[in-house]
Order: structure tokens, then sequence, then C-alpha cells
């Protein structure tokens, strides 16, 4: 694994730091006030986005996306996340499951999507079903030429923005009466498809979550991703790389806490002296600084690990976990040594402290991440 940033990377992190500066960062106290982005803003920072090459970067250059590699893309996703969430987005990479399109979905649904013309959500989490994806109702029956669907979905990102999603159900049964899980494209204007308002969320103001019905909805059998009942497959496939990226903006606002928390440190005086002298303050700061610096060495060589194609899920866990659980511990220890200051508006610190709480359920929580590791350690084993 080479440390050494190549020129071309460091002007990839250039680019994107620019454009996070320019056009994010302005906007976050509008975003946090209104918990909205105007339709206007979204379409001028969208354009921009595409302008610099930011948009669809992590989608293959033969269908005119930004062809970047893994370890490339974790470096734009470390910068984007930088920013407010709901911003960072607006500069959107599609859901690199749609790189499993074949035939007429490539012309349908890929290509219009990295173009900008479409944009993609997608649908997993049902309100009976969580992080036990096999228990699902969601389900499709082939009726004739048909998928036929019904079923809830909830928490699911953007869908009232979105043109189709990437839809998870039930398609049959195992010999063991588990449920086989299949992939679909839905167009979200269907007959038999509304979208409905979600939930309020302390977190990620400005990024929206909906729930989705589906009564009787029908779709064309070749609207399938991948093979029939192979979803956990496609999962595996495809899904394991999307940790990454909760990993890496867990890192960047990390090192955004960080910041603040150093200068505050370096300034703020008390009893006579700037608190950084005080070992209180700059053990915290000793700890939050190792903490970050295992969290990069984690993210980037799983990153690498995705373009050499050897990474494991028990290596994107690992990454997804330990980054996630870091911006708590970081965040926190951060408002700590703030203060008061921490927890007022007027420094980004509580949101990035509230913000940071949804990273270690979202993708897959904490608990999952664990028992992904342990079993990867034990099955070899026979334990």
């Amino acid at each position: 694994m080479e440390f050494n940033l190549t020129e071309e990377q460091k002007l990839l992190i250039k680019t994107t730091k620019s454009f996070v500066k320019n056009e994010l960062l302005p906007h976050e106290g509008l975003l946090e006030k209104t918990d909205n982005l105007p339709k206007e803003l979204y379409q001028e920072i969208k354009k921009k986005s595409q302008e610099v090459g930011l948009y669809a970067c992590n989608m293959p250059t033969e269908y005119e996306g930004g062809g970047l590699n893994a370890f490339d893309l974790t470096l734009v996703e470390k910068e984007l996340g930088f920013a407010s969430l709901a911003l960072a987005e607006i500069a959107w990479r599609p859901q690199n499951i749609l790189m499993a399109s074949t035939g007429k979905l490539i012309e349908e649904y890929l290509k219009p999507t990295i173009k900008g013309n479409r944009k993609d959500c997608i649908a997993m989490t049902e309100p009976g079903a969580g992080s036990d994806l096999r228990g699902m109702k969601t389900n499709a029956i082939l009726k004739g030429g048909d998928w036929v669907i019904n079923g809830t979905k909830h928490f699911i990102s953007n869908a009232h923005i979105s043109d189709f999603v990437v839809l998870f159900a039930s398609t049959g049964k195992d010999s063991n009466d588990r449920n086989l899980i299949s992939c679909f494209l839905v167009d979200l204007n269907l007959p038999g498809v509304e979208v409905s308002k979600g939930y309020e969320c302390v977190s990620h103001r400005g990024y929206v979550n909906n729930i989705i019905h589906f009564n009787e909805c029908k779709i064309p059998s070749s609207n399938i991703l991948g093979e029939k009942d192979m979803g956990f497959e496609l999962i595996n496939t495809w899904l394991d790389a999307t940790r990454l990226t909760v990993a890496a903006t867990s890192v960047s606002r990390a090192e955004r806490a960080f910041d603040i928390a150093l200068d505050w440190s370096a300034n703020r005086k008390q009893f006579g002296k700037v608190i950084g002298k005080f070992q209180g303050v700059s053990f915290k700061l000793a700890d939050m600084a190792m903490d970050i610096k295992l969290a990069n060495l984690i993210l980037m060589e799983s990153a690498w690990k995705i373009d050499q194609g050897t990474l494991t899920s028990k290596d994107a866990a690992m990454a997804k976990l330990f980054c996630t659980e870091m911006i708590g511990r970081v965040s926190d220890e951060a408002i700590q040594i703030c203060g008061g200051m921490g927890l007022m508006a007027d420094i980004p610190l509580e949101r990035i402290w509230r913000d940071a709480r949804i990273e270690r359920i979202w993708e897959g929580t904490s608990e999952i991440q664990r028992h992904i590791i342990s079993r990867s350690l034990l099955r070899p084993l026979g334990a």
C-alpha cells in the first residue's frame, strides 16, 4: 500500500476541497435554520458539481462517469464529508449497485442517472425488518410478464426527490423457510407507489427520510437487477463499499471537530494560561489525534483493498465500526474541551455531535458489524 499521493490525487483533493469551501459551506447556516434547501440552490450546486467532475465520479467512464477507483473515491468522500450531508449529497454518487445493470436497464436507468437526468434511492429497511433483512415483508410475485410488488419500506433517504428506487423484496423461501431476496428497479411515479414523509431526525438536517408504500405495483419482469433470489449476493458484491463512504465522512467530520477543539485549546485562557497547557485538555487532544490517525489508516487500507480485489466483509465492517464509533468519541471530547460554547450553534460542534449519532446505526449497526467480524474469526474454527 502506497502512502504517498500522486499529483493527480493531490489535484483531486484540491478540487473537491475548493468545491466544498465555495459551494457547500456557505449554505450550512441556512440548512440548519430551515431544515431545507431551495430547489434553485439545489440545482445550482448540482450543476457546479457536474462541471468540476464530482457528480457520478464513482461511475464507469464507459458510461460517462468519473471512473474513480475506490481509493481515489474515498479521498473525495472524505473531503465532501467535511460539509453537511444534505449539501454534500447534491454532488451525487449513484448507488454503485447500479453497475450490476444489464441490457435495457443500462439505457433506462444507469446512463440517465450518471448524466443527472434521473436520480436513484435505495430501499431495504422496513418497519418490522431493520438489521434482520431476511425478515422483510415486502414481496414481489411474478404474474404473467410483470412483477407485482406489495409492502412498505421506511427510512428511505431522499425518495421524495428520486425518480426510481433500488428495491429489495422477498421473492420466495429457501429450504429453511427463510426469505429469498431479489433486487428490482422501480419507478416511483408508477401506479401503486406512494412516497410519504418520514420521521423527524435529530441527525443531518435537510437530509430527508421517506416511507414508500407499494400496493399491487407492477413492473416489467426485466426490471430485476441481477438474478432472482440472489439479492444477498448483490449486497455482498456491491454494498460493502458503501460502508466505507460512511466511514470516510465520519473521519472527515472528526477532523473538523478536532481542528476546532485544537484551536480552542491553543487560544482559550483560564487560570492565567491557555487551557491546552492543562493535562486534562492536552491528553484529550492526544487521544483524539490517535483515534483519527487509526481511523484514517483502517479506512484507506480498506479502500486500497477494494482496488486490489481483496476486501472482505470483515474489512468493511471493521472500517465502518471503528470510524463511526471514533467520530462519537472525538465529537464528544471536542465539546467537552470547548465547554458550554461547544453546545452553542455559533460553532458546528453541536451539529457534528448530533450528526455523528446516526452513523453507528445506518448501513448496519455497530452490533451488526461486530457480528460480521466475530463470525469471520470463529467460523473457520468451526465455532
